[in-house]
């Protein structure tokens, strides 16, 4: 029998989209993905160089099972620099990309049954890692026409004594929204710990990111490399935890996973400190694809009430056209070979809505658009 814990968890559709398109690519060369956030952009050179001669100079052994000290210390100077904010290394945690960070802070913040507050649409991940721990999201809907922001009254009516996290995601995987300083600032009054993804800062095009580091210290912060640097299969991420939390993450940390690959975390240095102006020229290549994408699912008839500020996702309104985004984006890349990821993935109120990634060419965003509408025009 396999486990109930197991059970609980549903599958990651994006990824389920992008597994069928891997299938796809075996008999034909014309398959176009929307559907993962994985940047095509290589890394910066600093990046490769770095992994390379660490490689060479046989730096291939385990590290600290908290992350190399100096990897640690850039991060802190990183968040000192971008945002004004004064943490310690040993507040911060080097592991194997964010989703074990994720898994590492569920583990230590979570009993059986204790409650933790999402947007409805959300990041599927987090809620199955929390149903992972025996915990119970709790969803707050958000707004279409108003940016898919949270409201900070709406947030308060959730909260119980069973309440040990507010999750916040800025910019946001699906929508591609900034949570608004006021409102940044309003959550972290409410005296309840936040949990702050931001792995998708340095990422944005209009506005500027803001940590929740810069309004409280009562939170956890994840972020990596993947997204910013295009290094997704690097595997690397870090949390920023407060203190009383990093040693029993490190032991969960040491049992689990044993530490981050060492050649990998002498990239992520090198990411930090000589990065910089290639991450600038990754995301104005990125602003310019933004413009393309909103300019073409527009044409198609699909809705964006707001056009998003960051990351590289349109979050794009297609109920009139389906009621189940699950069917047509299977359907779409079966006729048409364009991956799309159905709104369903990401909650109850992303039902009629697709997911459009731009980490993509333009001449490849032009292609698949071009695709889609054909396919809208026939079966629509």
């Amino acid at each position: 029998m396999v486990s109930k814990t197991a059970q609980r968890v549903k599958p990651f559709l994006a990824m389920e989209v992008m597994d069928e398109i891997q299938r796809l690519r075996q008999k034909a060369d014309d398959v176009i993905s929307f559907s993962v956030g994985e940047p095509d952009l290589p890394p910066p050179d600093c990046v490769k160089e770095a992994c390379i001669q660490a490689i060479r100079e046989d730096f291939t052994k385990y590290t600290h099972s908290q992350g190399l000290l100096e990897l640690r210390q850039a991060i802190c100077d990183h968040y000192a620099k971008r945002y004004g904010v004064s943490i310690t290394p040993d507040r911060v945690l080097v592991t194997e990309g964010t989703s074990p960070a994720l898994f590492l802070l569920f583990a230590v913040l979570l009993e059986a049954g204790d409650q933790v507050i999402l947007t409805n649409p959300c990041y599927p991940c987090y809620p199955n890692t929390v149903r992972f721990f025996r915990g119970k999201p709790v969803f707050v809907p958000v707004r279409e026409e108003e940016g898919f922001q949270y409201r900070t009254k709406d947030i308060q009516k959730k909260i119980t004594k069973r309440t040990k996290g507010i999750l916040i995601n800025s910019p946001s995987n699906p929508t591609g929204h900034l949570i608004s300083e006021t409102t940044l600032r309003e959550i972290a009054s409410l005296k309840t710990t936040i949990i702050s993804d931001e792995i998708y800062h340095g990422l944005v095009y209009q506005g500027r990111e803001r940590s929740i580091l810069e309004f409280t210290d009562n939170a956890f912060v994840l972020n990596g490399f993947s997204k910013a640097y295009a290094m997704t299969g690097f595997r690397l991420g870090y949390l920023i935890a407060p203190k009383k939390f990093i040693r029993p993450m490190q032991v969960l940390h040491q049992n689990f996973y044993i530490s981050a690959n060492s050649f990998v975390q002498r990239a992520g240095i090198a990411a930090l400190k000589k990065g910089g102006a290639d991450q600038e020229k990754m995301r104005q290549i990125f602003a310019r694809r933004q413009q393309v994408m909103l300019e073409g699912v527009a044409r198609l008839g699909l809705k964006v009430a707001k056009p998003p500020e960051g990351a590289f996702y349109v979050f794009a309104n297609a109920k009139q056209f389906t009621n189940d985004s699950y069917r047509f984006a299977f359907d779409l890349l079966k006729k048409t070979h364009v991956g799309v990821t159905p709104g369903i993935d990401f909650g109850t109120r992303g039902e009629g809505f697709l997911r459009f990634s731009y980490a993509v060419p333009e001449k490849t965003i032009r292609e698949g658009l071009r695709r889609v509408g054909d396919y809208l025009k026939k079966y629509g």
